[in-house]
């Protein structure tokens, strides 16, 4: 029954997730739904970001947490517009959540909508919101194990992101073999190696994300 009740839920959670894609293909908006645990450093990732590209593109922001709008109140600060979605201990956004703030946005005004999802390594992977891609930051601090035990959200993923490399002599991170667990699980994934606080490997990051950003806008 449990099961059955799962596929239900994951069955509906499509359906309108079909419905975002077909409306943010028709506004010709690229989403990017953007995971990791909570730490891994997403919200740092989208200030580096947003401060390069806002004025090269339009982007706006759909901030997800169980609690407070802390990181929203961060990106704001970036003159995006950022919508707070506060999930009560929900583990996750869902295409339902994203489809309500998303009609009360000016989608033809946008060029990027990053969806921040929840800090979890589990639940969002299961979860499509309707976007055209996902990204998923994983930091140094968090063990390199992380891939082989959480494979869903690698795998489902474009780009993985190894995040606070600047710690890597005071972590037992090996990163070879991270990545190499990550293109196993994932063949076609885009590994890039960052640190947010010291502005490293983020150009490649930046750069790929307007590229794909302006071929779906500019098709």
């Amino acid at each position: 029954m449990e099961i059955q009740v799962m596929k239900n839920i994951l069955g509906e959670n499509d359906k309108i997730a079909d419905e975002n894609i077909k409306l943010f293909a028709e506004k010709k908006v690229f989403v990017l739904n953007l995971m990791g645990s909570p730490g891994a450093g997403k919200t740092s990732l989208l200030e580096k970001t947003i401060a390069k590209l806002k004025d090269k593109i339009k982007i706006a922001v759909i901030e997800g947490d169980l609690f407070t709008d802390k990181d929203a109140a961060r990106v704001e600060k970036y003159g995006v517009e950022v919508v707070q979605i506060n999930t009560v201990g929900g583990c996750h956004l869902d295409a339902a959540m994203v489809a309500k703030v998303a009609a009360k946005l000016d989608l033809d005004a946008l060029d990027l909508l990053i969806v921040e999802n929840v800090g979890n390594l589990v639940c969002p992977a299961e979860f499509r919101v309707g976007e055209d891609e996902r990204a998923v930051v994983l930091s140094i601090t968090e063990g390199d194990d992380k891939p082989l035990k959480y494979p869903l959200i690698f795998k489902e993923s474009a780009v993985a992101l190894l995040n606070k490399i600047d710690l890597l002599k005071f972590c037992n991170f090996d990163l070879e073999s991270a990545k190499s667990d990550i293109t196993a699980l994932n063949p076609t994934v885009k590994i890039i190696e960052c640190s947010c606080t010291q502005e490293k490997g983020l150009d490649e990051w930046r750069d790929y994300l307007y590229k794909v950003v302006k071929e779906k806008t500019e098709a």
